[in-house]
């Protein structure tokens, strides 16, 4: 901490390619965590310094190139990184980082067209409609192997889940199987507003049901910069700013 004090930044480990939390635009790095990442720094004196990174085979790896040690390509580590899932079982096979101060919840839910999907309770209330997930999640893994494979010939397969979203508000699918933040992004960037989408809690087997906890890590050893996080983040909630940010991008703001 007394580094980072005297550097006068707090640099912060963000994805690339992770809308709508952190993504590259004309203007440079935009998103949730990113807007996060600045009101923490704000909140503890300093200037923030991200460090963006490309998602690498697994989140233990982005932990040891962002976190604890640094890639060997010869950038990071980052004092913090967020939008690391809080788990136990994560922690505990990852002892050089320390994961905590959970600011989101995210949750697999279904985001569909009422008009071509008026109720939905079951997965066979499915059946005989296009279908949207997102390439390589588990949702869409849940999705296409459900009961048998039962829905596996109707599901299309996109980039990413806020594409998948889009598929939906342009005909093209009855309902996305998506993250509830993905959905909500491509609801709020709609124009004009659609009035036909309804999102619901819809959990399939291998899904969790209740969702995941997402907060922020830092090395093993860093208490005094921990403590001044969780500081940071509990003045930002108590104070309405982390209510204002997920507002700002359209999105729910789920007590984690």
């Amino acid at each position: 901490m007394a580094r980072i004090r005297a550097a006068g930044a707090l640099k912060v480990a963000v994805y690339n390619a992770f809308a709508p939390f952190s993504y590259r635009t004309g203007k440079g790095m935009e998103g949730l965590d990113v807007d996060l990442a600045k009101a923490l720094a704000q909140q503890m004196g300093l200037q923030m310094t991200l460090l963006p990174f490309d998602a690498d085979e697994d989140m233990n790896d982005d932990l040891r190139n962002m976190v604890w040690k640094g890639h060997y390509l010869g950038y990071g580590p980052a004092d913090v990184m967020l939008h690391v899932p809080v788990d136990k079982y994560f922690q505990q096979n990852n002892k050089q980082a320390v994961i905590f101060a959970p600011y989101l919840r995210e949750q697999v839910v279904l985001a569909r067209d009422t008009r071509r999907l008026p109720k939905v309770g079951k997965a066979e209330d499915l059946k005989g409609v296009p279908l949207a997930a997102e390439r390589g999640t588990g949702a869409a893994s849940a999705l296409i192997g459900h009961e048998n494979h039962m829905l596996s010939s109707q599901v299309q397969i996109y980039e990413d889940g806020i594409k998948a979203m889009q598929a939906v508000l342009d005909g093209k699918a009855a309902a996305a199987y998506i993250t509830r933040a993905q959905a909500e992004t491509a609801i709020f960037q709609a124009n004009p507003k659609p009035e036909h989408i309804e999102i619901t809690d819809f959990p399939l087997q291998g899904v969790p049901r209740d969702g995941w906890p997402v907060g922020m890590a830092i090395k093993s050893g860093n208490d005094e910069l921990g403590k001044e996080l969780v500081q940071a983040l509990t003045a930002l909630r108590s104070n309405g700013q982390l209510l204002a940010l997920f507002k700002q991008h359209g999105l729910t703001l789920v007590t984690p």
